[in-house]
């Protein structure tokens, strides 16, 4: 059972700035491929980016590269997600989910390959 905590969502101005992190239980964090999803409200949610397990590989959401950086640091269990030139269409509940079967070059852009999920934090971006 992996259990994962996002934190530092919050409210931020357009063009501002916020940095996610979430926090994986388990030994064998490195071996997770990791991604961080979003959704707002009345939409689906939506991939943002990925990361492989051996951190080497990364993949963005059009939408989002360029302003988003996914980043994690094995020896503290944690991922994250730097947010820069926030616009109000980033407002969401942005998710952080691990997939502990992709081999540790491939990044995971599906939803549905993703076996845990935390709880979510809100980013408000006003205008």
């Amino acid at each position: 059972q992996v259990q994962l905590v996002e934190s530092g969502g919050g409210l931020v101005q357009s063009g501002g700035s916020l940095t996610l992190s979430c926090v994986a239980s388990g030994r064998t964090f490195s071996t997770y491929a990791m991604g961080w999803f979003r959704q707002a409200p009345g939409k689906e949610r939506e991939f943002v980016a990925a990361i492989s397990s051996s951190g080497d590989n990364t993949y963005y959401a059009h939408s989002v590269k360029g302003r988003f950086t996914i980043s994690r640091d094995n020896a503290k269990n944690t991922l994250y997600l730097q947010m820069n030139s926030l616009k109000s269409e980033d407002t969401a509940v942005y998710y952080c989910a691990a997939d502990l079967g992709a081999p540790r070059t491939i990044v995971v852009v599906t939803a549905e390959q993703y076996e845990y999920w935390g709880q979510g934090t809100q980013v408000t971006v006003s205008i």
